[in-house]
């Protein structure tokens, strides 16, 4: 395609993913020419595909105004429409109230990674699915899948980094890092470690299912209006009906203006990166995504392929990272297009060869 012909290709200010690309370089370049960006999304080519645009990105970072972010993308990429709409929706990084032991009001662990939990990657045993990987536990000389969500709290397994409201842990693991606050004021920042392999399964859905809400009206914050109403006694076994499980590892927060790491080891930009399914997408892909936003209903902006999420699935699935604090998370929340359509930015010379 013509950048013309993208809707909203000449509004947008691309500063944002500018700077988000010039990060996934960074974890670019230290990698052989002949290596493949991801061996599952061959239309990414190798790292060496990708030398000229990085090497441009660099000089310009922190200089360029938005007509200039613009024109470097337009003199480096090819943009290729992918065929497929998909959903987007949004995440965050919330700040979550802790305190360094249980009380009656914070009861819930956030727990750091158990020493019996094993991942592995598929490739290494069966041709063909390099980067799938399996979590589990070994048991009886048998390797088998860890326990779900409700045996892990009865359990106690895993260190207990701090301790939260029970909602606010649950949606920090759905999020994937979180920003903790203690009593005295004093911030810290958990990311993710590891989950135990097994389905994600939304408690929206499965209120949406049971006629507690109603499909348009089930986003974060009508959720949380539901378990409020119906106080604790509801929430551990509606939890439950979600067997995947978030560990976290704790960080120390050097930076309060800069997001928290994606997948690919990359600070996440607010508006600027998005989560995609690694099955499909390299990271350090920048992709235009036309879609519905809260209070931007025809919204266009260029982001950058940079984390992945659990139930991020499929080749255009993406989740938009909106920032952090409580604005972030008002819009992500309420973040939900089922039909958002995705033009990826080839380097040139890349894009020739895969549409010659």
């Amino acid at each position: 395609m013509s950048f013309s012909a993208l809707p909203g290709w000449g509004e947008a200010d691309m500063r944002g993913a500018l700077s988000a690309f010039v990060e996934s370089c960074r974890r670019i370049e230290p990698r052989a020419d002949s290596a493949p960006m991801n061996p599952n999304a061959p239309y990414a080519g190798t790292a060496g595909d990708w030398r000229e645009a990085c090497l441009e990105a660099a000089m310009l970072a922190g200089t360029a105004d938005a007509r200039g972010a613009r024109a470097f993308f337009e003199r480096q990429f090819t943009p290729l429409r992918l065929g497929d709409r998909g959903r987007l929706t949004g995440y965050y990084e919330p700040y979550v109230q802790v305190r360094e032991a249980p009380d009656t009001e914070f009861s819930m662990a956030i727990r750091g990674r158990p020493g019996d939990l094993l991942t592995g990657d598929l490739g290494q045993f069966i041709a063909g699915l390099e980067g799938q990987r399996i979590m589990g536990r070994a048991a009886d000389q048998s390797f088998e899948p860890y326990r779900p969500r409700a045996e892990i709290e009865a359990m106690n397994l895993g260190v207990p980094l701090a301790w939260g409201r029970p909602i606010d842990v649950f949606f920090l693991q759905i999020q994937g890092s979180g920003r903790l606050v203690y009593r005295d004021g004093g911030q810290a920042r958990v990311r993710f470690a590891a989950h135990n392999g097994l389905p994600y399964v939304s408690i929206g859905r499965i209120l949406i299912d049971r006629g507690e809400l109603a499909p348009h009206a089930a986003s974060k914050q009508d959720i949380e209006r539901w378990l409020m109403r119906r106080g604790p006694d509801a929430w551990t076994a509606l939890f439950n009906e979600n067997p995947r499980y978030v560990f976290f590892s704790l960080d120390v927060l050097s930076d309060p203006d800069e997001g928290p790491l994606g997948a690919q080891g990359a600070p996440l930009t607010p508006m600027a990166s998005m989560a995609v399914d690694p099955q499909y997408h390299a990271w350090g892909v920048p992709v235009f995504v036309e879609a519905a936003l809260p209070g931007a209903p025809h919204w266009s902006g260029l982001v950058i392929a940079q984390d992945a999420g659990g139930a991020i699935t499929g080749p255009a699935r993406g989740d938009l990272f909106f920032g952090w604090g409580d604005e972030a998370g008002a819009r992500a929340g309420r973040q939900n297009d089922p039909a958002a359509r995705w033009t990826i930015l080839a380097p040139r010379a890349l894009a020739r060869r895969l549409t010659s």
